[in-house]
């Protein structure tokens, strides 16, 4: 009888000990949920890109990350490349991301000219267009709102993006008049997710998004 004892107590603490372990890992796994959660939704932002639009600076099905942090404590700046939701699916319920360039601030003039942009008069150099802009290149003046932002790809030729948006909320019934589709050509600061930085896939052209000067 006392072998019986000894063996059944030593069955009770295997399986007390398997259950304290299984308890462990599943600690830590749903630790580990949850902080990459919060990385993901909180701090990093790893997007794939699905389109050419901003070629060549970011080539289609590239992996970039970037901060969401970025704007807490600074406003978004002219050249910087962000990730945002996009006006039109915004106002129809959806998350749609874009990723794109950051062209026109609060309160600025934006005109294209014959490829040219200028901001309140003056050219802006821009070094990281894809190739020659001949595609809706003229005729695009916009006054950006306080607070909104005006956004274009490098791929000029080949972006939807603020000269396209009016026209693509009249169309898809999200604005009633031209003057009501205007709104959509701006993307407002809340909706800026957050500053790209870095490609790291793929891994022969890892790097910095931007261009030294």
């Amino acid at each position: 009888m006392p072998d019986q004892k000894k063996e059944t107590g030593s069955e009770q603490n295997k399986e007390t000990n398997l259950k304290s372990e299984i308890l462990s890992w599943a600690g830590v796994i749903i630790v580990a949920v949850v902080l990459a959660l919060f990385i993901d939704g909180v701090i990093i932002i790893n997007a794939t890109v699905p389109s050419g639009s901003m070629e060549t600076t970011i080539m289609t099905g590239d992996r970039v990350l970037g901060t969401r942090f970025a704007y807490w404590f600074s406003a978004p700046k002219r050249g910087d490349i962000v990730v945002f939701r996009y006006p039109i699916d915004e106002a129809k319920g959806k998350r749609t991301k874009f990723i794109k360039r950051i062209i026109g601030l609060p309160g600025e003039t934006v005109e294209i000219k014959e490829g040219v942009v200028t901001i309140n008069g003056e050219a802006l150099e821009e070094n990281y267009i894809n190739g020659t802009w001949v595609t809706a290149n003229d005729g695009f003046v916009f006054h950006v709102p306080e607070d909104h932002y005006l956004m274009l790809g490098d791929n000029r030729n080949n972006s939807s993006d603020a000269r396209y948006w009016p026209v693509i909320a009249i169309r898809e019934g999200v604005a009633n008049s031209e003057e009501e589709a205007e709104s959509f050509a701006y993307v407002a600061r809340n909706k800026i997710l957050g500053k790209a930085y870095f490609r790291y896939w793929p891994l022969t052209s890892m790097g910095s998004l931007y261009k030294k000067k």
